[in-house]
């Protein structure tokens, strides 16, 4: 007996069996306290079961057996799993906190049941020999049974088969989806109009019990100007208001709802009766009779049942009037300004530099100069600057932020003495890296309003309002028949004081208007003069804030006849609140589940790099596909942390590699207390040839091992081989597909950790090879930038080819940085004989190409060191191309 510590034999006289399992740690695939669905088409539910036991006692045997009820709910039957002595293991990927252990991985499956349309359940017991008692998993874990749902091959094309007690007052029209292989449905009902008190009208109708479903996913209005996730089991019951909600049914089918705003001002919302029933609540503004809409869908996938709804919805609001011909004006001349795509690009890409919590709320000019001259000295070239709230001129000094109205135009006196434009001028010519700089204000002036006795006031007509909500009461507003011309004025001073971009905060007063005529007039109105204005002074270079409201989703951020705005994904950043760390991630992760498929970019908020859950808000904002803006008290960074989030462009620029798709939670039907590791998706590249990425978040209060398959990653091709690459460790699998039983990575998330794994496809080709490699099979994968997030975002194009026995890379970038490449038979070849590696037509020093001192197939190239060296200029080019030739 050896202990594998040292070598030397194992000093304990005898080992308690007890203690071994005690310690032991057992990972699962399929997952025990979770539902996974086994997609028609597999006859089988393939299992594989990771068993780690510290190497502070001998290594012993282990007996792994599944304990499932597959051929009756109420027989439970054994299946011996087996143990996996041959082969490629899993990659099991490092942690700080991952102790050395024994790994054994154990193997088996569960066909089909004749029986498909009732989950199967199961769970584990092990143990270390057969003279020792079993100990069951859901004991030593506390996780519950695991439950497989074999999906259906069908969905029926009547919507009441998927509720009891369906409502026939609802009109129920099947419709044409743009989603194959799914079902839809588009649900009305009549609402009465208003009456001469001009008070709302509100209605609530029971849909029906939604039947034969384990879970439910909802997103809700945790409050008026936020959306948030809420899951449930077992009976619907969402504790907000719920704007789309989604079943996951026992047939493996999902069935989902969305209440669709904003059309002839009538707003709806499910809420639920308390006995597991939905109930369809709507409010209807308008002095004519309205319509309560609503969606359903059915698909095998969450996502194309989401989908589905979601593209209906968009032509339902096409039809509505939200495109005026002033509008259709500005994005003409959007469209015909080529110029402004670049502005734009730079906006979403630049890093960005926020006042709010880094200066706080008694701001003035001398601390933004201080602060970002601070930067300068830090190395730190910020492109976009947002001078947040508190720079107004407000009536009313020394109240609450409520109490206070927007008296003019131009910045406070007290802390910007000289005004906007000179401050903002100051700015620029200081800092020439910054390109756009940004001011903060409400929609409605400020949060209170306009100053009655005010320039603005004396200027536009008012009207004053009455609001409920948050400081509820009376508050003087611009009227909405001079919104627009507030608008361009307002928007042509802060052009003429050389800001370019604004962030517009609390959308969702709109929302909280109490008489039915003021929200008739006020809300479509305000959204239209904010968006033509944003668009006609700042090419809706805009931050859209507090603005998850119902009618505002549908109305302004869902149709596509504009550029993607930038909208703030949920609540604010608390920085002195420990337990909204985690909970902020979550939620954004969830709330992309309906955000991506608005005509909005999510902005997941600013966050402070110097600070106990700064990487994880930092991995967070990289896979979001959004911007990332950070808020530090000055000199105090992370400079490594900004560094690993960023790079910097051939042109000089600090940017950050923004994936192509937006980053959304993969456990739709996981609660946020169920301690379960989250799981964050993107995607960047075309399809087949791109990237897919998984961040991987520890939101419990524990540490958590927890396999990750191959085919959770988006974008998998299941023909194509894939090496998979862990960002904090450089960790690599070996060559892995998607029906693989080693296509699997096991990992340990400590409680505030994350990881970010990206998938990269791996080409194959027969080579020459020189005199060390004997002709054969090379498999090569490009991976991007090494040492970033979402290094493989850098990567604008990517082509391989063989050419007489020579393999071709040319690798186009937007950043500098340390290119990596796996390559299978690296160790046997010479960097001096084998490689060529060119830019712009030259052949680059031999000195920044190397072979990985800890990873054997790995090949790092230094572009940014090799740029520096070779005093390159990529002239108009904001790329830059690398070619590389492998003999």
């Amino acid at each position: 007996m050896v202990n594998d510590l040292d070598g030397k034999e194992f000093q304990l006289k005898f080992v308690r069996a007890a203690q071994m399992i005690l310690f032991a740690n057992v990972i699962c695939d399929p997952p025990l306290g979770l539902t996974t669905v086994v997609p028609h088409g597999r006859d089988a539910a393939n299992f594989t079961v990771l068993v780690e036991s510290s190497v502070s006692f001998p290594e012993q045997g282990w007996e792994v057996v599944l304990w499932h009820n597959s051929h009756h709910v109420h027989d439970w039957n054994e299946l011996s799993l087996v143990e996996s002595t041959s082969g490629p293991s899993p990659l099991s990927i490092s942690s700080q906190g991952r102790s050395r252990v024994y790994r054994r991985y154990f193997s088996g499956s569960i066909q089909r049941p004749a029986e498909a349309s009732r989950p199967v359940h199961f769970t584990l017991k092990y143990r270390i020999s057969t003279s020792q008692s079993w100990k069951w998993m859901n004991e030593l874990s506390g996780l519950t049974d695991g439950e497989l749902y074999f999906q259906s091959d069908t969905s029926s094309e009547e919507l009441g088969v998927y509720f009891d007690n369906f409502n026939s007052d609802f009109q129920v029209h099947a419709v044409d989806s743009d989603v194959p292989d799914t079902q839809l449905w588009s649900l009305t009902k009549s609402i009465d109009l208003v009456q001469k008190d001009d008070k709302s009208v509100f209605s609530e109708d029971k849909l029906g019990i939604p039947r034969e479903f384990s879970r439910w996913f909802a997103l809700v209005r945790i409050w008026s100007p936020w959306l948030a996730p809420r899951h449930g089991k077992g009976y619907f019951a969402p504790t907000e208001d719920t704007v789309m909600c989604s079943f996951l049914r026992w047939d493996g089918l999902h069935l989902v709802l969305l209440a669709v705003s904003g059309i002839d001002d009538v707003l709806t919302v499910f809420k639920h009766d308390g006995a597991g029933g939905v109930i369809v609540s709507s409010r209807n503004d308008s002095q004519e009779s309205g319509q309560v809409r609503m969606i359903a869908a059915v698909g095998k996938t969450f996502e194309v049942a989401n989908a589905a709804c979601m593209y209906h919805a968009r032509k339902l609001v096409s039809g509505d009037r939200y495109s005026s011909a002033e509008m259709e004006a500005e994005m003409n001349a959007f469209n015909e300004d080529k110029e402004k795509a670049q502005w734009m690009e730079n906006w979403y890409d630049g890093l960005t530099y926020c006042t709010w919590n880094a200066l706080g709320q008694d701001l003035t000019e001398q601390k933004i100069y201080d602060a970002l001259d601070t930067l300068d000295k830090n190395d730190i070239k910020i492109t976009n600057l947002i001078i947040d709230d508190n720079w107004q001129s407000l009536n009313n000094p020394g109240q609450s932020q409520f109490n206070r109205g927007m008296t003019d135009f131009d910045a406070n006196k007290e802390g910007f003495p000289h005004g906007l434009r000179y401050t903002v001028t100051n700015i620029r010519d200081n800092h020439p890296n910054i390109q756009h700089v940004a001011v903060w204000h409400a929609i409605l002036g400020y949060w209170g309003g306009i100053a009655p006795e005010g320039n603005m006031a004396k200027k536009y007509k008012t009207k004053v309002v009455r609001k409920h909500g948050v400081s509820s009461g009376t508050m003087t507003v611009v009227d909405p028949d001079d919104a627009q011309r507030m608008y361009n004025d307002f928007y042509q001073f802060l052009l003429d004081s050389r800001i370019d971009s604004v962030k517009t905060d609390a959308q969702f007063f709109l929302d909280l208007l109490d008489n039915a005529d003021d929200r008739r007039r006020f809300i479509k109105a305000y959204q239209d003069a904010w968006t033509i204005s944003s668009l006609r002074y700042f090419s809706i270079k805009a931050i859209s804030c507090m603005s998850q409201t119902p009618q505002i989703l549908f109305h302004s951020q869902l149709p596509t006849n504009k550029p993607r705005v930038m909208v703030r994904n949920s609540d604010d950043f608390f920085p002195e609140i420990p337990s909204s760390h985690p909970w902020h991630v979550f939620t954004n992760a969830h709330n992309a589940l309906l955000t991506s498929h608005l005509n909005v970019i999510p902005d997941w908020d600013m966050f402070q790099t110097s600070h106990p859950y700064s990487s994880f808000h930092a991995a967070g904002r990289c896979i979001s596909g959004g911007p990332i803006y950070f808020t530090d008290e000055p000199g105090k960074y992370d400079l490594a942390l900004i560094k690993a989030m960023t790079a910097q462009s051939i042109k000089g620029k600090t940017i950050i590699l923004r994936p192509s798709t937006i980053g959304k939670s993969q456990g739709v039907y996981t609660a946020y207390e169920e301690e379960r590791l989250l799981k964050v998706s993107t995607y960047h590249g075309s399809k087949a040839s791109g990237t897919g990425i998984l961040g991987i978040f520890n939101v419990s209060e524990k540490p958590l091992s927890e396999f990750v398959a191959l085919r959770e990653f988006p974008g998998i091709d299941t023909e194509i081989e894939y090496v998979v690459r862990a960002h904090t460790t450089g960790e690599m699998s070996g060559a892995i597909k998607y029906d693989d039983n080693h296509a699997l990575l096991s990992l340990r998330v400590e409680i505030k950790g994350w990881e970010i794994l990206s998938s990269f496809p791996l080409y194959t080709f027969s080579l020459q090879g020189g005199k060390r490699i004997e002709h054969g099979v090379t498999k090569v994968a490009c991976l991007g930038l090494l040492g970033k997030m979402t290094g493989a975002a850098a990567v604008v194009n990517s082509k391989m080819s063989e050419e007489n026995g020579r393999l071709r890379m040319s690798i186009s970038l937007k950043a500098l940085g340390v290119l990596g490449f796996f390559i299978s038979n690296l160790i046997k070849r010479s960097i001096e004989e084998d490689f060529l590696i060119m830019m712009l037509g030259r052949a680059i020093p031999l000195e920044t190409v190397k072979k990985s001192d800890v990873i054997e197939d790995l090949l790092e190239v230094d572009i940014e060191k090799a740029w520096e060296k070779m005093g390159l200029n990529g002239g108009y080019s904001s790329e830059v191309t690398v070619e590389i030739f492998i003999s």
